[in-house]
């Protein structure tokens, strides 16, 4: 599989909606680290692989201390620790928007925004591991981890989640061609 950059250009997105390197250099001034979604540490086959990990369209805001260089990256250890005793391992991983119960008594989707383009700081983030562990056996581990710090006494089992749970929260399906 050859990962090719897309041309901005070429696309008819307006530029309003373009977000740049400026707006997630802001992250260093608001205690954000631009947080890699798919870690550059899991594709060093090819430069041109580890250089994919590093477009904007796989960084999100992401808490710095206690969160993406600490319970974060304990998270994508263990994944590359798995990648290397199985042949074959799938990983989704995104940023999630969850609701919050208020006052009022109503959930309530909140997030906060930063740089001039308005990026949205995710509240939370997830992770499916799908491992084959036979042919045709497959081992699953869902994961959603809150976008703050997380104290280091916090096992990252304590942030294992089902499924469905996940898929809910994303809103769409994740390795939906497995049997169930």
């Amino acid at each position: 599989m050859t990962l090719r950059l897309i041309d901005r250009n070429a696309h008819s997105v307006p530029t309003n909606l373009f977000i740049t390197i400026f707006d997630h250099k802001t992250t260093i001034t608001t205690g954000y680290d631009r947080g890699h979604l798919a870690a550059a540490g899991n594709h060093r086959r090819t430069q041109n692989s580890v250089d994919q990990t590093f477009l904007l369209s796989n960084m999100s805001p992401q808490v710095g201390h206690g969160f993406n260089r600490d319970k974060w990256n304990e998270l994508e250890k263990y994944v590359r620790k798995i990648a290397r005793k199985n042949a074959n391992v799938y990983v989704c991983t995104g940023p999630l928007y969850l609701p919050r119960l208020e006052s009022d008594g109503n959930l309530y989707v909140k997030y906060k925004v930063i740089g001039k383009n308005n990026v949205a700081v995710p509240t939370h983030f997830f992770k499916v591991v799908l491992v084959e562990v036979a042919k045709d056996i497959f081992d699953l581990e869902a994961y959603v981890l809150p976008n703050e710090a997380i104290p280091d006494s916090m096992p990252l089992s304590s942030f294992q989640t089902p499924l469905d749970a996940v898929e809910r929260a994303a809103g769409f399906l994740i390795f939906d061609k497995l049997p169930r």
